[in-house]
């Protein structure tokens, strides 16, 4: 199968490029820094250098390769811009999807984030709503989420793969990364708000494995939901760091979310849970 991946140089696309290769498909990497070029090559896809806001030049890309299915993994998280990962969640994703139905891509699998669900009781299941009665900087959020998810929903086929917050190599929280520096320094609170968390190289496989589900949103988030008083301990004990202190009810919005629709189509994630993934990842 011909596949474009857009973003094949981020920290999901390093891991997905090559099981995409080794599972016999036919993979293009889309790419804006001719410096990751090498190393996508290396993985076994024909890399274009390309920037996703120049339709013309994506338009030709996608007129040459005919894709079947394009994955979209575009962000900009590793220069830490977040008004660029806006951005390229907005007019990026408009792009892809507009270059795929002029040129009748059958499917699209995109990521999306599990913490967009509106509050509620206990974790979220794809059935919850998306917070779009938010306010300030997170109602700017889940727009963001929601028009990505809209955008992608007009292929005919698309699986949006809802992550949790990634951890492992590349990550904010591998063993060098800004959550992990924040813990050292002493800058995080634990709060009783509850996240997901979900191995980087567990997102790439359910983005492989997306490849043969039916249509619709998935969480893809470890078994184990857990307040950060729970996790951020763990965490800063991997790190060889002190305690944090626990104060704080977080925000409602801080519930989680489950795994079971995407487990359900076969997807069983390398760590069951953050407490054996940080003992085993964090590269001090």
């Amino acid at each position: 199968m011909r596949i474009i991946v857009a973003g094949a140089s981020g920290v999901i696309g390093r891991s997905l490029v090559p099981m995409l290769v080794k599972a016999g498909h036919e993979v293009f990497g889309l790419i804006r820094n001719v410096e990751h070029a090498a190393n996508v090559s290396e993985s076994g896809a024909r890399v274009f250098v390309a920037d996703v806001f120049d339709r013309e030049v994506l338009f030709g890309i996608f007129r040459e390769v005919k894709p079947a299915v394009v994955i979209n993994q575009l962000t900009s998280l590793r220069n830490m811009d977040f008004a660029e990962t806006t951005r390229l969640r907005l007019e990026g994703t408009r792009n892809l999807v507009e270059a795929s139905v002029e040129n009748n891509v059958r499917k699209m699998i995109t990521q999306s984030v599990s913490w967009a669900y509106t509050p509620g009781e206990g974790p979220a299941d794809e059935d919850c709503p998306l917070d779009s009665d938010s306010s300030q900087n997170r109602k700017l959020f889940v727009d963001s989420i929601y028009t990505l998810e809209a955008a992608a929903k007009e292929m005919p086929e698309h699986v949006i793969l809802r992550y949790g917050l990634l951890y492992g190599p590349g990550t904010f929280y591998a063993g060098n990364g800004m959550m992990a520096d924040k813990v050292r320094q002493g800058k995080l609170v634990a709060s009783k708000g509850v996240s997901s968390f979900v191995l980087a190289e567990d997102a790439a496989r359910a983005a492989l494995l997306a490849l043969d589900w039916p249509t619709g949103p998935y969480n893809i988030v470890d078994d184990e939901p857990a307040a950060e008083t729970d996790w951020l301990p763990v965490y800063a004990a991997a790190l060889g760091a002190p305690e944090p202190v626990a104060s704080g009810s977080g925000d409602v919005w801080e519930r989680g979310s489950l795994n079971s629709k995407a487990v359900g189509q076969g997807w069983v994630p390398k760590y069951h849970s953050w407490r054996e993934g940080f003992r085993n990842t964090l590269d001090l």
